[in-house]
């Protein structure tokens, strides 16, 4: 079992509370050429080749190592520094502006049929530790000490943590009415999502916001776990000083929520023979030659190994688990392959497994593996937005990456300065 349990006690009597703040954002008319896919989604060289000839791109400071020269480690000083220096330079230029007054925000994204809008807001670094923002991952701590040393260089936080609570109708209904004036700013990335923005500045449109937040007993990380967790170290260091008590936010209903699944590809198959796998996997599993485009419902799984696919479906006592947390895809296959078969004890830190986000799809599976670095690999069904909520709720802790949130939210299009 790699699945650990807070021990802390949460009080039942903390709610949500959120605030507006001065945004930093980008000139309207630069947007699309300053806002970028969050810094974790890519390589070094991926981010280098997305922000070549383009000065305004906002992975000058999210990934600052793209503009030292290639033998310098990503988290060396100077990358930090770096990182600071191109931030102040694209305030200076205008091409990053601080709003005047305190306001809410609309995050609407449009991505093929699927729309979703978050409420953009700081939240409560005290709220976070007393355990009313929930979470249900565990972080790792060399990712962990980077975000807090570059919220320390920029004295900003400059990637939002996602969030999301349980819907709520009236809120529902404000946010829709709210877009339908002009946003601020609107424009299609690259990869075809639609990224929109709008302002709530008026005071009885703020006062109803934090009056319909301070009834939501719970904020749950849903992306974002070394951020947040960065912005409550950052707030105990500082005491917290000027806006370090609070962390940036994009709030979104539960029910708007797009996950996708993410895949994992292993090395190896733990001195197993290829047969001896299969065998052993039938014990676990119905094994089934077809397999068309992914899972198509939970305890199913597709197994790609020998340049084919299978369909993998748990049997039912392997599927009967006593909890929520261990009935889950992602645990079922942790516990009964990737642990006792495969050797992978634990997957944060074990070498011999690597995870692929579902906005990839199983091409991706098919070409790592036939690349011959890897040795097979497993499509999952998605986990359901209800069970992450549920799990979080009983201070579990999910399997890592077992959620691929779509469409990204993008590094750039809000910033909180501290």
């Amino acid at each position: 079992m790699v699945f650990l349990l807070f021990n802390r006690y949460f009080p039942a009597s903390v709610m949500a509370k959120i605030s507006p703040f001065k945004a930093l954002r980008p000139n309207p008319e630069l947007a699309s050429r300053v806002c970028e896919l969050p810094y974790d989604v890519m390589s070094r060289d991926e981010a280098a080749k997305m922000a070549e000839n383009n000065p305004h791109s906002f992975l000058h400071v999210s990934r600052p190592e793209i503009n030292c020269a290639s033998e310098i480690d990503v988290y060396a000083d100077e990358v930090y520094r770096k990182g600071a220096e191109n931030f102040d330079l694209l305030k200076k230029n205008n091409t990053l502006i601080q709003d005047s007054s305190p306001s809410f925000y609309l995050y609407q994204q449009i991505m093929g049929e699927h729309r979703q809008v978050g409420l953009v807001a700081v939240a409560s670094c005290e709220e976070y530790d007393a355990g009313a923002i929930k979470k249900h991952e565990l972080t790792r701590p060399i990712k962990e000490d980077d975000r807090v040393r570059h919220i320390e260089a920029l004295d900003a936080q400059t990637g939002p943590v996602f969030l999301t609570y349980q819907a709520v109708s009236e809120v529902d209904d404000f946010i829709e009415k709210a877009i339908c004036a002009d946003p601020d700013i609107d424009f299609v990335a690259e990869d075809g999502v639609r990224h929109s923005s709008w302002t709530i500045s008026a005071e009885n449109d703020k006062s109803f916001i934090n009056n319909q937040f301070s009834l939501i007993e719970s904020l749950y990380i849903a992306d974002g776990h070394h951020r947040s967790a960065a912005a409550s170290r950052v707030n105990v260091s500082r005491c917290g000083a000027g806006g370090s008590g609070q962390f940036l936010a994009v709030i979104f209903p539960h029910n708007q929520m797009q996950i996708l699944p993410y895949n994992r590809v292993v090395k190896s198959l733990n001195g197993l023979e290829p047969d001896d796998f299969i065998a052993k996997l039938s014990s676990i599993f119905h094994i089934e030659n077809e397999f068309i485009d992914g899972p198509k419902s939970k305890n199913e799984i597709g197994l790609y190994f020998r340049g084919g696919w299978s369909r993998l479906i748990f049997k039912d006592e392997i599927a009967k688990a006593e909890s929520l947390l261990e009935g889950l895809d992602v645990a079922l296959l942790q516990n009964h392959i990737l642990g006792p078969l495969l050797g992978i004890d634990d997957p944060r830190t074990s070498r011999q497994i690597d995870f692929v986000g579902g906005i990839r799809g199983n091409t991706e599976l098919e070409r790592l593996v036939d690349g011959g670095e890897y040795i097979c690999a497993f499509s999952l069904y998605p986990t359901g937005i209800e069970d992450l909520m549920g799990i979080a709720d009983s201070n579990a802790i999910m399997p890592p990456k077992s959620t691929w949130f779509e469409p990204k939210l993008r590094d750039g299009m809000f910033s909180h300065l501290i």
